[in-house]
C-alpha cells in the first residue's frame, strides 16, 4: 500500500502514560520532524504529570484525541484490552497509527483493524522493538551457521515479590499471556517463519480470580521448516529467578543468547558475542515510522508479519483453553 506522503512536522497525540508512553513522546520530542500535541490517561493526577513534563494538552478520552481535525498520527501505548478499539477510532478518523503489541487481544479483531487501515490509506504500526535489539539480531546472523535448526526455546521469566496490584496483572486488561506478551513468539516466527501447530498450557496463582500474583504459559510449536521450538512466559510472586535466554540447536552448532552476551558453539571453535544495550530502541523505531511517513522509507516490520504472530498466540490460547493441539492454518474455523 503506497501512503500520502507528510510533510513535516508531522502532528502526534499519545494515549497512554506508562513506560512505553514515556519512551515514545520523548522520541517523538526529540525529532524535530515531529511535534507532539497532546495525550490522554487513564489517571488525571499522572496525565496532568505527564502532560507538564512533556508539554501537552490533555484531552479527557481519547475520543477527543482522534477526532482532532489537524493531527497526523496517534500512538496507542495504553492496556491491552483498548488498543484495538482505539486503533479502530483512529482510522476510522483517517490517522496513521502506531500501537505496541499487541495490536488486538483477538485475531478477529487484528484482520478487520489490518483490513481497515488498508482501506483507509492508513499506517498501521505494530511496535516490535524486540525484533531490532542487537539480541535478536546477533541470533538470527548465527542462525546461517548452525546448519538445519531442529530444536529452539525462548524463555523469559520476571518474578515480582510482591506480585504488583496493575493492569498487567488482571487477566482482562492483559489478555492471555503469550498474546499479551506477543515478543516471545514473534521472535521465533520472525526466525523460523510459518507454524504448523501450537500446544499450550497456562496456569494462573490464583486460578479463579481476575487479579493474580503470578502466571506461567508453556507453549510448542511445530514450525514447516522442521523447527520445534519451546517458549516459557513467566511472572509474578510464585518465581524467584530471573531469566531471559533464547537459543537454537542445529545440526552444524548451537546458539545461546542471554539479555548480556550470546554464546556460539561450533565443532572446532566456541565464540562470545557481546550484546549491547536495549536503550534507544523505541527512538529507532520511531525513526523508522518518520522515515515512512516522510519519506517513504520501508519499515523493520509489516502489520501483516505482527498480525501472524498474534494467529499463532491465539492459537496457542485456544489449545491452552481446550488441552488439544491446534494447527494454526485452521484458526479461521475456531471461535478465539
Amino acid at each position: 500500500m503506497s501512503l500520502k506522503r507528510l510533510t513535516p512536522p508531522v502532528r502526534a497525540g499519545i494515549i497512554g502514560t506508562g513506560f512505553a508512553a514515556g519512551r515514545r513522546a520523548r522520541a517523538l520530542q526529540e525529532d524535530d520532524r515531529a511535534q507532539l500535541v497532546a495525550a490522554v490517561g487513564h489517571q488525571p493526577e499522572k496525565t496532568e504529570q505527564f502532560a507538564r513534563t512533556y508539554g501537552l494538552q490533555v484531552l479527557p478520552h481519547w475520543q477527543d484525541l482522534v477526532a482532532l481535525s489537524d493531527l497526523d498520527l496517534v500512538v496507542v501505548s495504553t492496556i491491552n484490552r483498548d488498543c484495538a478499539a482505539i486503533a479502530k477510532g483512529a482510522l476510522q478518523a483517517r490517522k496513521h497509527v502506531v500501537v505496541e503489541y499487541p495490536l488486538a487481544l483477538n485475531l478477529t479483531a487484528g484482520r478487520e483493524l489490518l483490513v481497515l487501515a488498508q482501506n483507509q490509506q492508513r499506517l498501521l504500526h505494530v511496535e516490535h522493538i524486540e525484533v531490532l535489539g542487537e539480541l535478536h539480531q546477533v541470533f538470527k546472523q548465527a542462525l546461517s551457521q548452525l546448519g538445519e535448526v531442529s530444536y529452539a526455546r525462548y524463555s523469559k521469566i520476571a518474578p515480582k515479590h510482591p506480585a504488583p496490584q496493575r493492569w498487567s496483572y488482571q487477566k482482562s486488561l492483559f489478555g492471555f499471556p503469550l498474546v499479551a506478551s506477543l515478543s516471545c513468539i514473534h521472535r521465533l516466527t520472525d526466525a523460523f517463519g510459518m507454524v504448523s501447530s501450537v500446544s499450550c498450557q497456562t496456569r494462573y496463582w490464583p486460578e479463579e480470580q481476575e487479579q493474580y500474583g503470578a502466571c506461567l504459559s508453556t507453549a510448542q510449536l511445530t514450525f514447516k521448516c522442521g523447527t520445534i521450538a519451546d517458549i516459557i512466559y513467566a511472572k509474578g510472586d510464585r518465581f524467584w529467578h530471573p531469566e531471559r535466554r533464547l537459543e537454537a540447536r542445529g545440526s552444524q552448532g548451537s546458539i545461546i543468547c542471554s539479555s548480556q552476551s550470546a554464546l556460539l558453539i561450533q565443532e572446532d571453535r566456541t565464540r562470545e558475542i557481546a550484546i549491547g544495550s536495549r536503550r534507544g530502541l523505541f527512538a529507532e523505531d520511531t525513526r523508522q515510522v518518520l522515515n515512512h511517513l516522510i519519506a517513504a522509507e520501508p519499515l523493520y516490520i509489516t502489520a501483516e508479519a505482527s498480525l501472524y504472530a498474534l494467529q499463532v498466540a491465539c492459537a496457542a490460547e485456544q489449545s491452552a483453553a481446550t488441552g488439544r493441539v491446534v494447527w494454526v492454518d485452521e484458526l479461521d474455523a475456531i471461535a478465539v
